[in-house]
């Protein structure tokens, strides 16, 4: 059955043309370049990146336009691998963090902490390496080392060829073992601290040397690394944190970052009124399982042992895919009242029964709209407590065509939610255009740029 056409939306204001985006901003190579972290900014960020990430110029462009400096407080309500929290400490700016998912939530505190000696980090890495190959050739009579069953049907199916898994638990137990371990005479925490870094640079290699996934955009598997130098790609990974932590040495003395296991729509763990600024990147309402994105080291890490604690994780964030609804959600009820996602939700649902889609999945497309922007206007509304009168907000999001080619304007939706929370809705600044997954129509991704003027904000319901 033919495909339904993209829905019309109410005509919307022309964003701002983000500065530096030329007027070809619709070429493929210009769509790569703006949103590509670049060169110079690769020390620490490139540690360990969810492959959606947004750039590190673009988080310095609105550290700028808010005047952000040492004694400033910044915020990434939806903090991922920490992006804005990076590049805060690079300029000396305090931030806090808040994320769900605790594989990103570890990568974040860990791309925040620069206290391991450069030098102490990678003797300490040469030794675990030597350990862990010895652990590999250690058999014992075993077969290959294995995942338990609970924790393997987590993963996405052939995402790791059984002998790099092996060698990559091999690594992990010797830096566990390492890590447990004195340190050294003269050698402080060892030069590795909990083993953190060395935990995340596993992280790294299991999806960009062991394991057999692709990115673009959807996480998928191609080919099968029936072997992988899992160790030795590991060491340089190490070598790669090393270097950079020589290069940002003396950057950020001051700054503070704290990194919460928190949900982004119930900040209780932050002081009122203790936030100057917001730079961040929430979900988009799409198909995309972020959780997917990041399963297998989630999973070979220990962040998820199980489907009921993955569950859990899920639970704690914003509803963006029908993946992630559960039968209690009840976001929805704070848009109950707003016409326009009503009408957008009505539309999918009327679509839907006319082309006769009667999957779960396809079922859930109306209510997941509702629940996502409920959601965030639950968030807008939680989040004026800890906001400072005159905190300026930068919110990057993408217009969307998941649900039956239904156009939904996400920036245009967001910042008249945030308007009728008391927020002032400064401008939307159009970042770059990238084409829809099913259609190759052009879809916007913006920067909604709001203040929070102050005053008691009203109690949400």
């Amino acid at each position: 059955m033919p495909s339904a056409p993209l829905a019309p939306a109410a005509p919307a204001a022309t964003p701002t043309l983000f500065p530096g985006l030329a007027a070809d901003h619709r070429t493929e190579d210009r769509r790569a370049s703006v949103n590509r972290l670049r060169d110079a900014d690769a020390p620490v960020h490139r540690w360990y990146r969810f492959v959606l990430s947004f750039p590190a110029h673009l988080v310095r462009r609105y550290l700028d336009e808010f005047g952000a400096g040492p004694g400033t407080v910044a915020l990434d309500p939806f903090c991922g691998t920490g992006t804005t929290l990076v590049e805060c400490r690079k300029r000396g700016v305090s931030a806090t963090g808040l994320e769900a998912m605790p594989m990103a939530r570890f990568a974040s505190r860990v791309k925040t902490d620069w206290t391991p000696p450069p030098e102490g980090l990678l003797r300490h890495a040469e030794r675990v390496a030597v350990r862990a190959k010895r652990l590999g050739e250690q058999r014992d009579g075993r077969g290959l080392r294995e995942l338990p069953e609970a924790a393997r049907r987590l993963l996405i199916r052939d995402s790791i060829s059984p002998r790099p898994l092996d060698r990559a638990l091999a690594l992990r137990e010797a830096i566990v073992e390492a890590s447990a371990e004195s340190p050294e005479s003269g050698e402080s925490a060892s030069g590795n601290g909990d083993g953190n870094h060395e935990r995340l640079a596993l992280a790294k290699t299991l999806v960009h040397d062991a394991g057999n996934l692709h990115f673009g955009p959807e996480v998928g598997v191609r080919g099968s690394k029936e072997d992988a130098p899992v160790v030795d790609a590991w060491l340089e990974r190490v070598s790669e944190m090393a270097a950079d932590l020589s290069e940002v040495a003396g950057l950020g003395n001051g700054a503070v970052s704290t990194v919460h296991h928190a949900d982004a729509r119930d900040p209780s763990c932050l002081e009122a009124d203790s936030v100057d600024c917001v730079i961040t990147s929430p979900p988009y309402p799409n198909e995309k399982d972020y959780s997917r994105t990041t399963r297998l080291e989630t999973v070979v890490l220990g962040f998820a042992g199980d489907l009921a604690e993955l569950r859990g994780q899920k639970q704690k964030l914003v509803r963006f895919n029908t993946r992630s609804v559960y039968r209690a959600d009840d976001d929805h009820r704070f848009v109950e009242h707003d016409e326009e996602v009503q009408r957008i939700a009505r539309l999918i649902e009327e679509l839907r029964s006319e082309l006769g889609k009667t999957s779960g999945f396809e079922r859930n497309y109306h209510r997941v709209t509702l629940l996502y922007f409920g959601g965030m206007a639950r968030h807008f509304a939680a989040l004026r407590r800890v906001l400072r009168p005159g905190a300026k907000l930068a919110y990057v999001v993408g217009d969307q065509a998941s649900y039956f080619r239904i156009l939904i304007r996400t920036g245009e939706i967001l910042g008249r939610l945030a308007e009728s929370l008391g927020y002032e809705l400064i401008r939307t600044d159009l970042f770059r255009t990238r084409p829809a997954t099913a259609t190759g129509d052009d879809l916007r991704e913006e920067v909604v740029v709001l203040r929070w003027p102050g005053g008691e904000p009203d109690r949400a319901e």
